[in-house]
């Protein structure tokens, strides 16, 4: 989809136009006959959440109509899920160029609207052979937008463009090698992004027992990537992503269910290699560090069993009870890592890491905890709510280091009981950032939809994105 500001009168506009109207401001401006605008009045007093389209051969109107006088969050979200039912109309009107307008809207509200429009207009087309519906220009009026304004959102939009494209790509076509040097491709085209590469032999050196465990299993390579954007002097913020790029549990296969959309595993390194770029790209003046362990978890050659003791980056041993909990191994050398070589202010890491985190809150936001990191979170939980890519923090009480505790190891991988399943992964990984501030994201329930949820289509969402970028918007201010 192309983004284009022009200056436009609504009533005067020829051409297909979407009309957001949201309050007796914008009523006054409604680009209708009087009949249609007493129609839509006499619909609003009802319900004042709908979409509805008017002919004006051979183009159409489309009014979106929304209640502005909800909580600004909740009446942005709105904007953004009204984007898809707009959708489906475009598509079976075939348009293809739409403007945007809504006199007496706040700027906010339109660029929630056009945010959702474009979110909502992604599929994952590469393996079809049919071309499928896309809306091909959008414009927007220039009253809402500057030129800056709009060039900064597409590079985000387009960031998680492409996390949702990495996460849908079948392993076969997208293993650790291959998107360890995708990344480091598109690193090499930016002026302040660095991008080192591991391979096996450089992860032996590093004593990654870890993501070597895992791997043992796979024909394919792992790859330990580290992007670095310098953008202030400030300590980094580490950004440590899980990257299973196919997870079939290991020994400890998957049932047939669980097998399905595996290839999604790696969405947390996605997530946060696409974050980096995004900021990258709009010049945020933060310093950040993205970490990202690559692997699939395959049952082959010599892989890593249960009962196995495995020694990590740091030295901790790690008692193996079982080999489908293999996110937290690769993400704490990576943790480890960071935490040792490059002193942040903040480790953050996102992993799809645990179906009891979909079980706990289902697929309405992001299970996450912290150490050290009271504040950072916070900030986060706040911006989550601006996005609607809300938090929700689970303890990290004492009292829970007590289920990772091995009787032949330093630590176990699973926790002793099945109650708790995303805090006890959660402690388990907080031990490897040692002292410094820590927050765990697990996006199992957000990052991958088995069906349509609001502006997503089946499968990867690029959830977190946005509140991560929010959340390191505010970096300047906190640091000042």
């Amino acid at each position: 989809m192309i983004h284009k500001l022009q200056s436009i009168k609504a009533k005067d506009y020829e051409g297909n136009l979407v009309f957001l109207y949201g309050d007796e401001c914008a009523e006054r401006n409604l680009p209708l006959t009087r009949k249609e605008v007493e129609l839509i009045k006499a619909r609003r007093e009802r319900d004042k959440n709908f979409v509805q389209p008017f002919d004006r051969l051979p183009n159409r109107i489309y009014i979106v109509s929304f209640d502005s006088e909800r909580d600004a969050s909740v009446c942005q979200e709105h904007l953004r899920r009204s984007a898809m039912q707009l959708l489906g109309m475009l598509e079976t009107d075939r348009v293809d160029e739409l403007a945007v307008s809504g006199d007496g809207t706040l700027p906010e509200e339109v660029a929630a609207f056009v945010e959702g429009l474009t979110l909502a207009d992604y599929s994952f087309d590469r393996y079809r052979s049919k071309e499928v519906y896309h809306l091909q220009s959008l414009i927007i009026d220039s009253v809402y937008f500057t030129p800056d304004e709009l060039e900064a959102s597409q590079h985000l939009w387009n960031r998680i463009f492409w996390c949702r494209e990495w996460v849908n790509m079948p392993v076969q076509d997208l293993n650790a090698a291959a998107f360890a040097d995708e990344l480091a491709s598109i690193a090499a085209d930016m002026a302040d992004v660095s991008c080192t590469v591991m391979d096996k032999k450089q992860i032996e050196s590093l004593r990654m027992g870890g993501l070597l465990a895992v791997n043992r299993g796979s024909v394919d390579e792992p790859r330990f990537v580290v992007l670095e954007y310098k953008g202030s002097d400030e300590a980094p913020i580490c950004l440590v992503g899980k990257g299973v790029m196919y997870d079939t549990g290991g020994l400890n296969i998957k049932p047939e269910d669980y097998m399905q959309e595996m290839k999604s595993d790696m969405a947390g390194a996605a997530t946060m290699a696409s974050v980096l770029f995004a900021a990258a790209d709009n010049d945020l003046p933060v310093h950040l560090v993205a970490l990202l362990p690559m692997t699939d978890n395959r049952p082959g050659y010599n892989a890593y069993a249960a009962d196995d003791i495995l020694t990590m980056y740091d030295g901790t041993t790690v008692e193996v009870v079982n080999t489908d909990a293999e996110g937290r191994l690769i993400l704490a050398d990576a943790i480890a890592y960071a935490a040792a070589n490059y002193k942040p202010q903040l480790i953050v890491d996102a992993a799809t890491l645990t179906g009891a985190a979909v079980r706990a809150i289902s697929t309405f936001g992001i299970a996450a905890m912290q150490t050290g990191a009271d504040n950072p979170l916070t900030m986060m939980k706040l911006v989550g709510e601006q996005v609607y890519e809300r938090l929700v923090e689970f303890p990290m009480w004492s009292e829970y280091d007590e289920l990772i505790k091995s009787d032949v190891a330093d630590l176990r991988n699973c926790g002793t009981t099945p109650q708790a399943g995303t805090i006890t992964a959660g402690k388990f990984l907080a031990h490897f950032a040692g002292k410094v501030p820590y927050v765990h994201l697990d996006i199992a329930g957000v990052a991958y939809f088995s069906k349509p949820q609001h502006y997503y289509r089946v499968g990867a969402s690029g959830y977190g994105i946005r509140m991560l970028y929010a959340f390191l918007q505010m970096q300047d201010m906190i640091n000042e």
